[in-house]
């Protein structure tokens, strides 16, 4: 699975701190905290019928993880929603539509380490693109030998852009022939795959990982929220490697994918031994969702 380019996005403007550029000149300085040690929090944004989907959510997620680093001067959420809407008009894009919503700590005074050199204020970053969602109707999966970060590390709560472990996993699939990496956490438990959440089906129950080691996305809370309100058994666990095996159905979530149907890990086919799909009827619902325009933000 490789993403093609689309000659759509050859004109796109990229809004960075006020300004809207063409694609060919959108740059951030060598000074910026994303170069120097990939210090910044972002968040992936669909537009779904001139809605930006789950922003409210995405907007909150961002903050926390800005706060948690310790970012200073980090812009309101009126003033990144403003941004978003101006990027999108310029653009005149409304539907179709994937954007890496991307705040650094902003340009240093001199190449270091130390935040206190970060003196100019945050780097906002907006990267809209004319992008549907980009998993075909099934993927394939391996597991990894690179392990997820656990809360002693580099906690998955804060949606930061330091994402080598995850390449590591993903270079790894691309080697293997799958289409992402499953990675377990230090305990040896499946956590999350390289870029989306992990959920299987046995009995009629919905299973996920603790977002203990995962990052908690904004997809997969929906999914729960879905099937709590739905009459969906659902249940947070410790899974291992071979409950995912011997599923009935297992699937990935989130935005730039939405819900993907796995049909193999590590060579074991996923078999459904039941009469009838539980992620079909998932995806009913949130597509519903997406169709009823309350989940999501018009664009002002």
């Amino acid at each position: 699975m490789l993403q093609k380019y689309n000659t759509k996005n050859d004109d796109i403007l990229v809004y960075i701190n006020g300004e809207l550029l063409k694609r060919a000149d959108a740059k951030v300085s060598v000074f910026d905290s994303v170069v120097q040690g990939g210090d910044a929090v972002w968040e992936g944004l669909r537009v779904y019928d001139g809605h930006i989907f789950c922003l409210d959510r995405h907007l909150e997620r961002l903050q926390n993880s800005a706060h948690a680093l310790a970012f200073k001067d980090i812009p309101s959420n009126e003033e990144i929603k403003k941004a978003l809407f101006q990027t999108l008009k310029a653009n005149n894009m409304d539907d179709g539509v994937h954007i890496r919503l991307t705040l650094t700590r902003g340009k240093k005074t001199t190449s270091g380490m130390d935040p206190r050199l970060n003196q100019f204020g945050p780097t906002l970053i907006i990267l809209a693109e004319w992008k549907p969602p980009v998993y075909p109707p099934q993927i394939t999966l391996v597991t990894s030998s690179v392990r997820r970060n656990s809360p002693m590390f580099l906690d998955s709560k804060i949606h930061h852009n330091n994402l080598l472990n995850n390449i590591l996993a993903k270079i790894e699939a691309n080697h293997a022939g799958a289409d992402a990496g499953i990675m377990l956490d230090k305990d040896g438990y499946v956590s999350e795959a390289n870029g989306v959440n992990l959920f299987c089906v046995r009995n009629g129950t919905v299973y996920t990982p603790y977002a203990s080691s995962c990052l908690p996305g904004i997809t997969r809370g929906l999914v729960i929220e879905i099937c709590e309100e739905e009459g969906i058994p659902v249940k947070e666990s410790n899974l291992s490697i071979t409950e995912f095996y011997i599923a009935d159905e297992v699937f990935t979530t989130g935005t730039m994918g939405e819900l993907t149907a796995v049909s193999e890990i590590d060579g074991r086919a996923i078999n459904n031994k039941k009469d009838h799909a539980v992620l079909d009827q998932i995806n009913q619902h949130f597509h519903q969702r997406v169709q009823s325009k309350k989940l999501g933000i018009p664009i002002e």
